[in-house]
């Protein structure tokens, strides 16, 4: 089933059920802009959501069904494919970002507000296929439990204000929500630093369950996965190098809830 599809049969048994797309995100605990888009066929639903719609839409079991059947196509770049699919079998992820919010922890506001800045523009179509799979790959954070995920972003990023106010508070308390998870870890790099071990750029790390060190970083327009033992390594180090030098989780949130507090 395509998600088109799908998002017909969530439109039909939203209107049989006398709702607006307002009324249905609110019980379902989304965006009126996600209802649309998944009723659109723009963006794949998560578990949740397809649980908590069939509890309100009639609970006839018809979007659990409709549901199995989706073809997921991901609007991954090409070369990031290969790296989203070990992200799923991975024992740790490690993420370093002197950018932006790193994917997993941007809110849908937010993905779009960077989307937005594409040079060139990017169409509306565009945009929802970029942002529908980075919203997708974020329940992998739910989805693997025992996976020890780890992120590490410069202080400027949080105070950049992509988006403007609205989008950045949501960020920010984003940020902080998710540091509460127990498989989660989240540090910040202080603007002021001597010494710094991630001059290089972004960096992505992993280890598989059998031990295997990968890294993936990325520049503009492209990214090369590392499967060489020595390369690996070296980046591996260099991450263990950043994490020490980063503010701890108490300095960091504190520093967050200022920089919000100021905004």
């Amino acid at each position: 089933m395509s998600r088109r599809a799908f998002g017909a049969v969530v439109q039909a048994l939203r209107e049989h059920a006398g709702l607006s797309r307002t009324e249905l995100g609110d019980v379902v605990r989304s965006s009126q802009h996600t209802v649309a888009s998944i009723e659109l066929g723009r963006r794949m639903p998560d578990k949740d959501f397809v649980e908590r719609a069939e509890g309100v839409l009639g609970n006839t079991n018809a979007l659990r069904k409709a549901a199995r059947h989706l073809t997921r196509r991901p609007g991954l770049a090409a070369w990031f494919r290969e790296w989203a699919r070990l992200e799923r079998i991975a024992a740790t992820l490690g993420t370093y970002e002197c950018r932006l919010v790193p994917g997993l922890l941007q809110t849908e506001a937010y993905a779009r507000a960077a989307f937005e800045n594409r040079i060139p523009p990017l169409s509306d179509e565009q945009m929802e296929a970029q942002v529908a799979p980075r919203m997708e790959r974020q329940r992998l954070l739910k989805e693997r439990p025992n996976t020890e995920f780890s992120f590490i972003m410069e202080e400027h990023i949080l105070r950049r204000g992509l988006g403007g106010f609205e989008v950045t508070i949501g960020q920010l308390d984003r940020i902080l929500a998710l540091a509460a998870l127990r498989n989660t870890s989240i540090q910040v790099m202080p603007t002021y630093s001597r010494r710094h071990a991630g001059l290089d750029g972004p960096l992505s790390l992993l280890e598989t369950t059998d031990g295997r060190r990968l890294a993936y970083p990325e520049g503009q327009e492209n990214g090369r996965l590392i499967a060489s033992p020595r390369e690996a390594a070296t980046l591996h180090q260099r991450y263990a190098t950043l994490r020490s030098g980063a503010l701890s989780p108490e300095d960091w949130v504190g520093l967050t809830e200022r920089i919000r507090g100021a905004l």
